[in-house]
């Protein structure tokens, strides 16, 4: 890279010690949906439509039976800590956490269970990196969603915090309908997709 396309990219050089939160809610003109992991702006590709469609069928399904003490979001940034600022495709918060329509972002703590659909372009943070940043931060349920062939359903895995361990257990692998008893009761249509 020559020091010419360096003064002329539109991208800012990052600090030495990596971005934090501050800068990821403060630096003009990041591409929509851009997360900071480790330190680092991550910038999402564009979506499958099985990631939209499957996000769509699972946060229709969630807020038909969600309590009144809980709300469901679609990405929207969860800060984790100063340099941890992923943005989970759904995260069901506790109802206090949403503040008002200017609102950008939750803090970990006020996050119940964040959701992954995976996308071939994410997929290691999706399956590693975020679910440990998850547990580390004390979100208690992590679902991750895959792409089952050749029908395309979704296909989820369920994961809840140990106590004593800290990681993510999983609990359950749900192919056609997913029905669980937590964070709150919840039975979806996994294969209504194909009306997507």
């Amino acid at each position: 890279m020559t020091a010419e396309f360096v003064e002329q990219s539109r991208w800012p050089m990052p600090p030495t010690d990596g971005y934090t939160v501050d800068d990821l809610f403060t630096l003009p003109d990041l591409p929509r949906h851009t997360e900071l992991i480790d330190g680092s702006l991550v910038f999402v590709s564009p979506q499958r439509w099985f990631h939209f469609a499957a996000i769509d069928l699972l946060v229709t399904g969630l807020r038909s039976t969600i309590p009144s003490h809980l709300k469901v979001a679609r990405e929207m940034t969860v800060v984790l800590d100063r340099r941890n600022g992923p943005e989970p495709d759904i995260s069901i918060v506790k109802a206090e956490a949403r503040r008002g329509p200017l609102q950008t972002r939750f803090e970990g703590d006020e996050v119940v269970m964040a959701v992954e659909v995976v996308s071939p372009e994410s997929e290691s943070r999706d399956r590693h990196t975020k679910p440990h940043k998850y547990a580390t931060a004390g979100i208690r349920h992590f679902w991750l969603v895959d792409m089952v062939s050749p029908d395309s359903r979704p296909v989820i895995q369920v994961y809840e915090l140990g106590q004593t361990t800290g990681t993510y257990a999983l609990t359950g692998i749900h192919h056609d309908r997913i029905k669980v008893d937590v964070p709150y009761p919840i039975d979806i249509d996994l294969t209504a997709i194909e009306g997507y």
